[in-house]
């Protein structure tokens, strides 16, 4: 199942949205302005996020010109309301990958998630395997088994780079300079303490975090 951050002001289409989507095999995770749903995009990894532009606190636009800064390359669908095409150029332009006019059938816009789903996203490998451990991108999911693990945001990108390097050792370093942006205020064990997490979540049937002392850390299987 899909996860989907929907950045949606209309509290009753917000919910209409979530109910006829859910019935299409899509968890939503609704927010209510654009602060919110950028604090929640940060916290965790979603497969796609719809943006309404005209929200109340931070327009669309802005908070589409935040995501793709910080790095975040989700795809992103704009709804809009305005029928003016400089406005679906101007979100295309500024990173979005697709736009859908309101009013809207949810049909349509469940058929237009579906698409960005089984678009290449830079990695040719969308789904990631070691041992029992399932790392899906493409619907930003994490199982061990058959149990699904919740991750942060940032605990997803460490995972994602130990996984990437499975069998080597990746450096403390490195790792704060992949998973934080240069403007982050970063405390020195900032990636001990998410490591520490990650070892709780995976425990006690997933893949074992191994720390090297003074090297980094080691992704190995059980």
């Amino acid at each position: 199942m899909a996860r989907v951050l929907l950045i949606e002001d209309d509290v009753s289409l917000s919910r209409g949205i979530v109910a006829s989507l859910s019935g299409h095999g899509f968890a939503i995770d609704p927010a209510f302005d654009g602060k919110m749903g950028l604090t929640m995009a940060s916290d965790q990894p979603y497969a796609i996020i719809i943006i309404d532009i005209g929200l109340p606190d931070i327009s669309g636009f802005k908070v589409l010109d935040r995501l793709r800064a910080s790095g975040n390359a989700t795809p992103i669908l704009i709804l809009t309301a305005r029928d003016a095409i400089e406005d679906r150029i101007q979100g295309l332009d500024r990173g979005a990958d697709d736009y859908l006019l309101k009013p809207f059938e949810t049909g349509e816009l469940a058929a237009r998630l579906r698409a960005l789903l089984r678009r290449p996203q830079g990695d040719p490998t969308p789904s990631l395997k070691i041992g029992n451990l399932v790392f899906d991108r493409s619907h930003g999911t994490v199982h061990v088994n058959d149990r699904l693990i919740e991750l942060r945001h940032r605990e997803w990108l460490v995972l994602e780079r130990l996984i990437v390097n499975a069998g080597k050792v990746v450096s403390n370093d490195r790792l704060t300079a992949e998973v934080f942006n240069f403007n982050d205020s970063v405390s020195p064990n900032a990636i001990q303490l998410y490591i520490a997490r990650l070892r709780k979540k995976l425990a006690p049937d997933g893949p074992r975090i191994r720390t090297l002392r003074g090297l980094g850390y080691l992704l190995e299987e059980e």
